[in-house]
């Protein structure tokens, strides 16, 4: 019977004197994400490089998707405690072996010895493991190179680890240790693998739509609030602003060249989303642009585009090519949402030729045709805000 999960950390091994900072907001998060699933409070033990989380008597699948879903964990594993005793740790190794399906032909000992009081070392304790499992599992035999079956175990302070086990996690930072960016969330494939990847590397991220009724409909917004959904999934909850777009991108159409529309709609867009990122307290905006996917992408457009503001923009997937961006966007359960057909305000009012070399001094000569100001100060007033949490039930999402 297996008593805990360890789990391990990646990079917060490398961060030196502030490495217990995000250990425990590592074993936070993990508390706040098993209290999501189960609304209960896992008792977690830190040692040496290691975070155990005791099982007391429940099956270790319960915690694996949880675990999975906490950025900052690289892989976990239940595993069998035995005392500090050979005889001890030989049958509870035994025992985990036997318990594997399938009926394993070959398979090799790893030990580890973070304690090194321990009297006997690795290597020794490596070769009389193996070899008792190897006398009691009848057609069994050691490949040290390609095993079907690795055992290990870790001689720590307080007893001996046993596990044959090692599930994987996303890695990257514990969420909450970055700061807080405003992802700009459309309705496509990109822009939440471009949130989730920020998640990764500790960020804490609220999201923001630019919604077009009539011209894009409610079933739009509602594409939206799932994607959100499956992002609150690593997070428990997001808050998704909705900001009414409809009236600057009639304004563009009716008074701007038209093969600068996307241009200075983008240019609008940071301007909204930088002003309410300071109202959030957000430190950057995130976006999921990559160089040259569509004209908006350029270099030249992100130049001036990126002109309007002063806040730093992630670009998470800007090398990125766009099956590189579909093959996460499936891993991380958001393509099939990102794929309804239904249109957001990025894919309504198109130019036939739109500018993949704007030029600022065009874009500054064509918004002296618009009140921008006025514009930008009257979407960010009537911008609706929804939490969005991953348990949400109803058909909208809405809380």
């Amino acid at each position: 019977m297996y008593d805990h999960i360890l789990i391990r950390y990646g990079e917060l091994a490398l961060k030196g004197r502030n490495q217990m900072d995000f250990v425990r907001r590592l074993v936070k998060n993990i508390k706040q994400m098993v209290y999501q699933y189960y609304q209960e409070s896992p008792v977690l033990e830190m040692e040496k490089g290691r975070i155990f989380l005791k099982l007391n008597g429940q099956e270790p699948q319960k915690y694996y998707e949880p675990l999975a879903n906490v950025f900052g964990i690289l892989s976990f594993s239940p595993v069998r405690k035995a005392e500090l005793d050979m005889d001890q740790i030989k049958k509870a190794a035994l025992e985990e072996f036997r318990s594997l399906p399938g009926g394993p032909k070959t398979f090799r000992t790893t030990v580890r010895r973070p304690n090194k009081r321990f009297p006997v070392k690795s290597p020794q304790a490596q070769r009389e493991i193996g070899a008792y499992i190897l006398k009691n599992v009848p057609n069994l035999k050691v490949d040290l190179h390609n095993p079907e079956v690795e055992v290990f175990v870790e001689l720590r302070d307080d007893g001996a680890y046993i596990y044959t086990q090692k599930i994987y996690g996303h890695g990257g930072l514990p969420l909450g240790t970055g700061g807080k960016a405003l992802l700009l969330l459309s309705g496509g494939i990109d822009s939440p693998v471009a949130g989730w990847l920020t998640m990764k590397r500790g960020i804490e991220i609220e999201a923001l739509h630019f919604y077009s009724y009539p011209y894009t409909s409610e079933r739009a917004k509602e594409k939206v609030v799932d994607l959100a959904k499956v992002l609150a999934k690593y997070c428990g909850q997001i808050n998704v602003h909705i900001v009414p777009f409809t009236k600057i991108q009639e304004a563009i159409s009716a008074n701007c060249y038209e093969s600068l529309w996307i241009t200075i709609m983008r240019r609008f867009m940071f301007r909204i989303a930088e002003r309410i990122a300071r109202r959030r307290e957000a430190l950057a905006l995130v976006t999921g642009e990559s160089i040259g996917q569509v004209a908006s992408q350029t270099l030249d457009s992100m130049y001036a585009i990126n002109e309007v503001t002063n806040m730093p923009v992630i670009r998470p997937l800007i090398t990125s090519d766009k099956e590189e961006i579909m093959e996460l966007a499936r891993k991380i359960d958001t393509y099939d949402i990102s794929i309804r057909p239904y249109a957001d305000c990025c894919t309504v009012f198109l130019p036939r030729e739109p500018k993949t070399k704007p030029k600022l001094v065009l874009c500054h000569k064509e918004e002296t045709k618009l009140k921008v100001e006025e514009l930008v100060e009257e979407a960010v007033n009537n911008t609706e805000t929804i939490l969005i949490k991953a348990d949400e039930k109803d058909e909208f999402g809405y809380f």
